[in-house]
């Protein structure tokens, strides 16, 4: 019986000594990130029959088992990887708003700057020094559209930056996950008990992979995760592990995109592909915020220096020369997809297809890029900010106020090409005049008239001279006669000159000397001059386009309708140029506020999950300090038992002798 109670107390001993260890081992990593408190599970030994009933034998450690709650860790990755992603969108935001919101140092500034100085200008048009201080605002103008677009351009390579730290991490923590998976398994399979403090360190290291991209765990047999990330990807499974990588855009090289990497086969994933987390935040971010804001400011300067080019070429400069264009303005970005026909492609194409786009009307310029894919059969130009596709049976292709022709070689089937008319063009706008009496402010190159004799309710619009007129002007006035009948034509253009009929995007071209068909509203160029004659004319109604001149030096004509620009309908949806650019600003602080909201609320909502962990698994310090003396009882009081044993023992023995 002596015997008996010795082991028993032995046991109890064991279990003490165990609870103490896991006690003190909780007390040590109170600290550690992701922790889990451990607990010993103990259960009564197996009693043992004496006839007389069954008396126990003491106690047995079950397990020591850590306190992990799946659910409150899953709902804690799936916080974190939105967390995450809001606190990544909006610290790129908050770039991109302090710099277009500056007072001193925004484009608003600058803009309003360059038309005081073209309002002094068309007051004092004489005036060199007045000249070359407008030259001088232009030239800052042009300067802080670059300045701008540069900023956001290294905002955008950061994100390329970030983009390719934060892959590099999701495939170093997928190898240490898959890596304890094995660990684990291995440990499970061997004796049926988990490693708890593995276990953790997976479990921490699976939040921080959260952090990064959104994060899915299963939970598989034998301890062991599949993790998968974005919208499903396997990213670990068991042992094995998928990697996700960066790579160049097939249609902007300048550009990284996050492409998944299966079976040695890449795919590039699409921004709706990878939510959460910080490579979800910096997709979301450049797909939803920057490029749009970097083409709207592209916009601005693309239609601010062709409509300005375009007004200053319908004046005299000081020397009685017709106009030129101040600002020098970029053609669109066209960039080839990598993956287009080519000598070594199956089918091969010897002479790969060479395409290009044109600005002809900035005011029709929207703030989207476009896709040209050619079918086989037709050319389907999609603008991407809506996915509208207009199909085209051959190029050129007008859209858009865009032109968009194929300038050499062949395109095969499935060829496609991304046009950026506006992303770069704040970056590559330049002056183009530096002499200051070059400034046409004076005089109009044109005018028309309606004969006061008109029958009919027709009038005439201002004609406007394009870029070409400068080179050979028209000598003498033209007068155009309204010629009743089936159909209805117009007469009188000048003998050598074709004559163009523009009407719904549809351009019809006559020969010279050849009748015009008359189109209510159309516009037509003849000569480098566009006019439209707008309403019912009669029929022997005439209409006169006379070349202009210019009064003197102090002649303001043209310099007060550059001033007029300022404030003018220019850019799409009817806005200024200054409207444009204050909605864009409000567009931004506006999102800039949802998302510090949506940041602030998420980052609430992962502090109460956390919280619950806490709660649940964390390590009570006073509570181990509780079990540390309960524990110590226990020993002492198994100590004590087999103290008694052993004066039993000895007892027995002294009756033996």
């Amino acid at each position: 019986m002596a015997s008996n109670i010795l082991n028993i107390g032995k046991s109890a001993l064991a279990a003490a000594q165990v609870g103490i260890s896991t006690t003190g081992h909780n007390i040590a990593n109170a600290s550690t990130p992701g922790y889990s408190r451990q607990v010993v599970v103990q259960a009564a030994a197996q009693s043992q029959n004496f006839g007389y009933g069954f008396v126990g034998q003491g106690t047995e450690i079950a397990s020591v088992t850590r306190i992990f709650n799946d659910i409150l860790a899953a709902q804690a990755v799936r916080s974190q990887s939105n967390s995450s992603s809001a606190n990544t969108y909006l610290s790129q935001m908050t770039s991109i708003n302090d710099m277009l919101s500056n007072s001193t140092a925004g484009l608003n500034p600058a803009m309003s700057d360059f038309f005081g100085a073209v309002q002094k200008l068309s007051a004092n048009p004489s005036d060199i020094p007045t000249r070359q201080s407008m030259l001088s605002y232009a030239q800052s103008l042009a300067s802080r559209f670059q300045t701008t677009n540069n900023r956001l351009n290294e905002i955008r390579d950061s994100v390329n930056t970030q983009l390719t730290s934060s892959v590099s991490l999701v495939n170093t923590y997928a190898t240490q996950i898959a890596g304890l998976n094995d660990v684990i398994e291995k440990a499970v399979s061997a004796n049926g008990s988990t490693p708890n403090d593995l276990m953790d360190q997976r479990d921490q290291l699976v939040l921080e992979l959260s952090k990064q991209i959104k994060t899915t765990v299963v939970s598989q047999g034998q301890g062991g995760y599949n993790v998968y990330v974005g919208n499903g990807l396997p990213l670990v499974v068991g042992k094995e592990t998928f990697n996700i990588l960066t790579t160049p855009s097939p249609t902007d090289p300048s550009r990284l995109e996050v492409a998944y990497q299966s079976n040695n086969k890449t795919t590039v994933l699409g921004t709706n592909s990878l939510p959460g987390g910080v490579i979800g935040g910096l997709l979301q971010f450049r797909a939803e915020s920057l490029d749009p804001v970097q083409n709207q400011i592209g916009q601005i300067a693309v239609v601010l220096g062709d409509t300005f080019n375009s007004q200053l070429m319908q004046g005299f400069d000081l020397d009685g020369n017709l106009g030129s264009a101040l600002f020098s303005i970029p053609d669109p970005l066209v960039n080839s997809n990598a993956y287009n026909s080519g000598p070594t492609t199956t089918p091969a194409n010897a002479t790969p297809a060479e395409v290009a786009a044109k600005i002809v009307d900035a005011k029709a310029l929207t703030t989207s890029d476009y896709k040209l894919q050619y079918d086989g059969t037709s050319y389907n130009v999609t603008r991407l900010s809506d996915n509208t596709t207009q199909s085209f049976s051959s190029l050129p292709a007008n859209i858009d106020g865009l032109t968009i022709s194929q300038t050499s070689g062949a395109m095969l089937a499935g060829d496609n090409f991304l046009i950026k008319p506006t992303q770069n063009a704040a970056t590559k706008i330049t002056l183009a005049i530096t002499d200051a009496r070059k400034l046409a402010v004076g005089g109009s190159i044109l005018s028309s008239t309606a004969n006061v004799a008109n029958t009919g309710s027709a009038s005439i619009s201002t004609p406007v001279a394009s870029s070409t007129y400068a080179s050979s002007p028209i000598a003498s006035p033209f007068n155009l006669t309204y010629n009743a009948g089936a159909p209805n034509t117009l007469t009188g253009f000048i003998a050598t000159e074709p004559v163009t009929v523009t009407s719904n995007g549809t351009s019809v071209t006559y020969a010279a000397g050849a009748p015009v068909t008359f189109i209510n509203g159309a516009t037509i160029t003849t000569a480098g001059v566009s006019f439209v004659i707008s309403g019912t004319p009669s029929n022997g109604d005439q209409f006169t386009i006379t070349p202009g001149s210019v009064t003197g030096p102090s002649d303001n004509t043209n310099g007060l309708l550059l001033a007029k620009l300022q404030n003018a309908d220019t850019i799409t949806g009817n806005k200024s140029y200054s409207d444009a650019f204050g909605q864009m600003v409000n567009g931004v602080g506006n999102k800039t506020r949802e998302l510090n909201i949506l940041s602030v609320s998420e980052g609430q909502v992962l502090e109460q999950i956390n919280a619950s962990v806490q709660s649940e698994s964390g390590v009570n310090l006073d509570e181990e300090a509780t079990n540390l003396i309960r524990y110590q009882q226990a020993y002492q009081a198994a100590g004590k038992m087999m103290q008694i044993a052993s004066q039993l023992f000895d007892v027995l023995l002294q009756l033996g002798t």
